[in-house]
């Protein structure tokens, strides 16, 4: 029996549910980074770095070249880089939503009398 498609869906955000992988993910949505210049870029610990390129290795959204003893990452498909361009595009519709929320509350609020 086969996982269903909504499992692997889960499966997917999951891997993408993560600070840090997240961070990855946008600048080699720019171009291929090497690991030295992700390490500055991110401000984690090598180790720390290095395990979530693991998991973003074994979901094949990234994939590793060495040159010497520089390793090199890029992402395996350009429309990881088209999603998080929609996520940040949902975010700011859901973001606004909520400022005039919050403008509405203000506006609504009753005034508090000075003694």
């Amino acid at each position: 029996m086969s996982t269903p498609l909504y499992q692997l869906k889960a499966e997917f955000f999951k891997t993408l549910g993560h600070p840090v992988r997240i961070r990855v993910l946008e600048l080699l949505s720019q171009r291929e980074h090497g690991v030295a210049e992700m390490l500055r870029d991110t401000g984690v610990e090598p180790a720390y770095l290095s395990q979530q390129l693991a998991v973003l290795r074994r979901a094949s959204m990234v994939v590793a070249r060495r040159e010497g003893t520089a390793v090199y990452y890029a992402l395996t498909s350009p429309q990881v880089a088209e999603l998080l361009v929609i996520a940040r595009t949902v975010l700011s519709g859901v973001l606004a939503g909520q400022a005039e929320l919050l403008a509405d509350l203000r506006a609504a609020a009753p005034r508090e009398k000075t003694p």
